[in-house]
């Protein structure tokens, strides 16, 4: 790395430090992250690159690895840039984890849409609520279609016992649609929802999320009655 480029790292270094990363441009706050995966490398010319075939930070970040592979990144590199997405999920997840915070109707959309922060896949999540609507365990119960087995229901129940919850919000995504219910999300509520009756727990809702939608079934016209 000659003089001049290792003065330039360090000159953003000290921006960054002294002032954040608000006064940075897209591409330079692209360039700064690649430091610390792409050594002795002028790092502009590689995030203006990614910007150009991407079109976004965002987007860079939730490219597929095989097409970070394809455009010319090492597998380090390609696995550094997938990590930011799930750093930030995982960071929301433990700023706001407060054991006494309510989950209420206010707070509930953007609270699940957080929780799908850079999943490329089908995930079915739980949230266990005692009697007074705290939280007692949110996360991940199943990987794949709510609806192609049984898994998440056993799975849902066994959970619930555990933490003796009283309540139960579920909710899964739809990586490459819309957030809206399908024939097989109703099927698979109705299933879930009959199951924790039979152990005491009820139902509360299920949300499904698509990109940064969230749609509620209890709130829906077709899903409303399930919850009657």
């Amino acid at each position: 790395m000659s003089d001049e480029h290792k003065g330039h790292r360090e000159r953003m270094r000290k921006k960054y430090l002294l002032n954040g990363i608000d006064n940075f441009e897209p591409h330079e706050v692209l360039e700064f992250l690649l430091f610390y995966c792409v050594p002795m490398k002028n790092t502009s010319i590689l995030a203006h690159r990614l910007l150009n075939e991407f079109g976004s930070i965002s987007a860079v970040f939730d490219a597929p690895v095989d097409m970070l592979l394809d455009f010319g990144l090492t597998e380090s590199q390609a696995t550094f840039l997938k990590l930011m997405p799930d750093v930030a999920r995982l960071y929301i997840d433990d700023k706001h984890n407060n054991g006494d915070k309510v989950i209420s109707s206010d707070n509930i959309a953007q609270y699940i849409l957080n929780k799908f922060i850079g999943r490329e896949d089908e995930n079915v999540l739980a949230l266990l609520l005692d009697s007074k609507g705290k939280e007692l365990f949110c996360g991940v119960v199943s990987k794949g279609s709510i609806s192609t087995s049984e898994i998440p229901v056993r799975k849902i129940v066994d959970y619930a016992l555990r933490y003796h919850a009283r309540s139960v919000i579920i909710a899964h995504n739809h990586p490459s649609g819309v957030a809206l219910p399908s024939r097989d999300d109703l099927l698979a509520t109705a299933n879930i929802k009959n199951a924790l009756s039979l152990v005491g727990v009820r139902l509360v809702d299920h949300y499904i999320v698509a990109d940064n939608d969230c749609v509620s079934l209890f709130e829906s016209a077709i899903g409303k009655e399930l919850f009657e």
